[in-house]
């Protein structure tokens, strides 16, 4: 392949190219306005043309230059059928020789200096081609322009790493005092504790009654029904899992006890104090369900 390419070295890229306008003092003050450049030099009777102008006096613009030889198109698609089809500019280098001035006429010719053996770099393997631009004024060479660019095929892209398993919900601290609480979710039932010695019902569950102190208890079957005595609305800080903002609310079960649990069914903006919530389970993952009440929209208090 090296060999193919290195055929096209000093062949010409443009013969006889033409500037499309003289260099002129409308142009040099958009340039010095874009580049934020106060110099004097470029204003006045006597004004010159910034050095780094020097290519712009030789752009083709959309139309581009009728005198463009073949050699360098016929060069980019032998890379291209090669599989060498991304490109990247990479560095430019100038010569001045002489200052523009307004009025100046320019002329230039092109070649393709050189092909660069096949290189590796972090954009892919490819070679590096090098134009350089002669630019004159009549017959007077006025400044030279190199321009690389990168043919290159682009690098595979590494294999993207597995998705991490979807976060997961803490899981409730199961013990002696609550496990029957927690056997009873199971089953989709809301249990709460009764002192078999007062008769107090107490939720959250504990090992003793904190009415009379009686460790003797059973359990209640919650109806389900309840309602919204307070409530927050959770935006920071985010958790795992969990997906801002939603309701937390504080509810009050028919039976007199309160719980804490989410509100849903309704945005959280929605949830008010006093609003009549139900009893639902919701499962979580293929470990955890949970208790959580749910609203209507559009019923209230």
């Amino acid at each position: 392949m090296s060999v193919r390419l290195k055929v096209y070295e000093g062949r010409p890229a443009v013969r006889g190219g033409l500037g499309k306008d003289p260099v002129n003092p409308p142009m040099i003050r958009h340039w010095c306005e874009a580049m934020g450049d106060t110099n004097p030099a470029y204003t006045g009777p006597d004004a010159i043309a910034p050095p780094t102008m020097l290519q712009v006096w030789t752009m083709g613009g959309l139309s581009g230059h009728e005198t463009r030889s073949s050699a360098y198109e016929e060069l980019l698609a032998l890379l291209d059928g090669a599989g060498y089809t991304s490109v990247v500019a990479t560095d430019c280098e100038q010569e001045y020789l002489r200052a523009l001035r307004p009025g100046d006429e320019i002329s230039f010719d092109s070649v393709i200096e050189s092909v660069s053996d096949r290189k590796t770099t972090k954009l892919g393997t490819g070679y590096f081609v090098t134009t350089r631009m002669d630019v004159r004024v009549g017959d007077e060479l006025v400044g030279t322009h190199r321009f690389r660019i990168l043919k290159y095929a682009p690098r595979a892209a590494p294999p993207a790493p597995p998705p991490e398993p979807a976060p997961r919900r803490p899981r409730p601290v199961v013990n002696r005092d609550n496990a029957g609480f927690w056997e009873g979710v199971a089953r989709h039932r809301l249990l709460i504790q009764r002192c078999t010695g007062c008769g107090t019902l107490r939720f959250p569950w504990l090992p003793g009654c904190n009415a009379c102190g009686s460790p003797e208890w059973d359990t209640v079957e919650a109806s389900g029904e309840g309602t919204v005595h307070s409530y927050v609305v959770m935006h920071h800080p985010p958790f795992p899992a969990f997906d801002p903002p939603y309701a937390v609310g504080l509810i009050e079960l028919a039976e007199g006890v309160r719980m804490i649990s989410n509100v849903i069914g309704v945005p959280y903006d929605k949830v008010q104090i006093g609003m009549p919530v139900r009893l639902a389970f919701v499962r979580y993952d293929e470990e955890l369900e949970l208790p959580v009440f749910r609203a209507e929209e559009g019923v209230r208090a």
